[in-house]
């Protein structure tokens, strides 16, 4: 039976004596982002949110992996992802300040700079940009409200059609407003974030 690496390289392992101000090298992000399982252990405590247990973790894991559900692992396939988990990922992931390792206790939660790290995931529980939706759903509302306005529905028909417009242009406006506040917003964490990154 092979001995699993648990030697750290140059740039994780010297994180913790280099790096007091929070920032990381690109090299140990991509480091880090390398290896499926440690994306893995970024993608649960996510979901999760909260702080999860090493045996969770491995089980959730293992069956990802073997493309199946937790009930039906076996005790080997749990166990080669347990250990893997204990001696090497978690620990890397530490020393980078990604997560928060207790290792006697074996509880993992999220550090600060797993934020750097989630940036570079495509995952379904990030929110996506869907101001198109906002926009589309705008405009059919705009457009029925005018075309009931001018065949004479009741009681739109007694609004000037000019006046129904303008509150449509009006309805578009502060939408938009809304829009380029959130991304200037984002574009601002983003920036945060890249500025924590060498």
């Amino acid at each position: 039976m092979s001995s699993i690496d648990s030697s750290l390289p140059d740039e994780i392992a010297s994180v913790a004596e280099t790096d007091e101000d929070g920032r990381l090298s690109k090299d140990i992000i991509f480091e880090l982002l390398k290896n499926r399982r440690r994306r893995e252990v970024l993608t649960y405590l996510l979901e999760a949110d909260e702080t999860v247990t090493l045996g969770e973790l491995a089980e959730q894991i293992a069956a990802w992996e073997n493309d199946t559900d937790v009930n039906a692992l076996s005790s080997d396939q749990r166990k080669r992802v347990y250990v893997a988990l204990y001696q090497t990922h978690l620990p890397k992931m530490d020393d980078a300040g990604i997560v928060e390792y207790d290792q006697d206790r074996g509880l993992i939660t999220l550090a600060d700079n797993a934020d750097l790290l989630m940036m570079y995931l495509d995952t379904d529980t990030h929110q996506q940009d869907r101001w198109d939706r906002w926009y589309a759903a705008l405009s059919v509302a705009g457009i029925a409200v005018v075309a009931a306005a001018t065949v004479g529905v009741p009681p739109l028909a007694a609004v000037p059609t000019l006046a129904l417009a303008g509150a449509v242009v009006g309805a578009f406006s502060l939408l938009t407003v809304a829009h380029v506040v959130t991304n200037r917003q984002e574009e601002q964490s983003v920036n945060g974030k890249l500025s924590r990154i060498e």
